[in-house]
């Protein structure tokens, strides 16, 4: 039996995320949850990893987690930042995959972005200045070359054929500079694998115009984070993405949209990229038919549209589209 940490959420977070341990438990994959409340990681202090937390997620290796929520501008640090540094799941995995019953302009989506997870504007260094205020942008080469191993890596195992580089260097020419310097070198060790790169902007422009010319992108931190929601807009919105930020010893699956709390308690929250999240962690574990079997069934319901929750076309609530998933396991 495998061990594992759920973490429900705020918002709509406890509602998807229900849904999807429903799903994981109907494809008979054996799996014992050890809930962790988001009430935990909060103190008079701000946001912290407690640590009996700690061990335990250390421990187990394996996290599911609904979204939880930031304050814009004000208030606590980001918990999702606070998991990713604390844990230092230094790569996020983004896997982008249109559905051929949902509208969409954009149906030969079937990318992966790769973010890296722990440096660049993200830490979160900032000082205010007579003038205003500063942020820091941290490149370093251990992280950049570390991400770029991953995803040249997890290129080979997805069967991936082709990583766009994405960055600023023109610009940006010591941290965006170091960043592609450091790709392209790591890229040199996979001769089996195509590799361009873009500026950040034109590669947001083409992939508006031509996605089916992406296949895996490689970014920093920030450059990802846009990509990734930029690209889930284009196949239905961050509803129908997962998420994985990976580390060395610990993974946390999640979905990556928001809290919803206009949604809560009316049952109808869309729990796919929960769900996806769940299938990609099973997928981990070495439950591949399991995972297989998910992602099979929900391409089924996707197919139609009256299945669906109504952010995605539809009409049902969150326990129908379950059902229908767990019918055609």
């Amino acid at each position: 039996m495998h061990q594992a940490i759920y973490i429900p959420g705020d918002g709509i977070g406890p509602e998807v995320m229900d849904a999807a341990r429903e799903v994981i438990a109907a494809t008979g994959a054996a799996i014992q949850w050890h809930p962790i409340e988001t009430s935990e990681f909060f103190s008079d202090n701000g946001s912290v990893v407690p640590p009996s937390v700690e061990e335990i997620i250390r421990r187990t290796g394996w996290v599911l987690k609904g979204p939880i929520g930031t304050p814009v501008g004000k208030g606590h640090r980001s918990v999702n930042v606070l998991l990713r540094q604390t844990f230092d799941t230094y790569a996020c995995l983004r896997p982008i995959k249109a559905y051929p019953g949902l509208p969409s302009r954009y149906p030969r989506i079937d990318l992966i972005v790769v973010r890296e997870n722990s440096e660049d504007l993200y830490l979160g260094i900032e000082s205010e200045t007579a003038e205003g205020a500063v942020a820091e942008k941290r490149i370093t080469r251990k992280a950049s070359e570390r991400i770029a191993r991953f995803a040249f890596d997890s290129a080979r195992k997805l069967d991936r054929q082709k990583v766009t580089i994405a960055h600023k260097a023109n610009i940006l020419k010591k941290t965006d500079g170091l960043f592609l310097e450091c790709s392209r070198r790591v890229a040199g060790e996979y001769p089996d694998i195509q590799v361009n790169d873009m500026i950040i902007d034109n590669l947001c422009m083409q992939l508006v115009r031509d996605p089916p010319q992406f296949d895996m992108i490689l970014a920093p931190n920030l450059y990802g984070d846009i990509l990734s929601d930029l690209a889930a807009g284009m196949v239905g919105g961050l509803g129908t993405v997962p998420g994985a930020n990976l580390g060395e010893s610990v993974a946390i699956y999640e979905a990556v949209h928001g809290t919803a709390p206009d949604l809560v308690g009316k049952g109808t929250a869309n729990p796919t990229a929960c769900i996806l999240s769940g299938a990609m962690m099973l997928e981990a574990m070495g439950e591949d038919h399991a995972a297989r079997r998910i992602r099979q069934a929900l391409e089924k319901v996707m197919s139609q549209l009256s299945l669906l929750t109504p952010d995605l076309g539809g009409e049902n609530t969150t326990a129908g589209m379950v059902g229908e998933i767990i019918q055609r396991l």
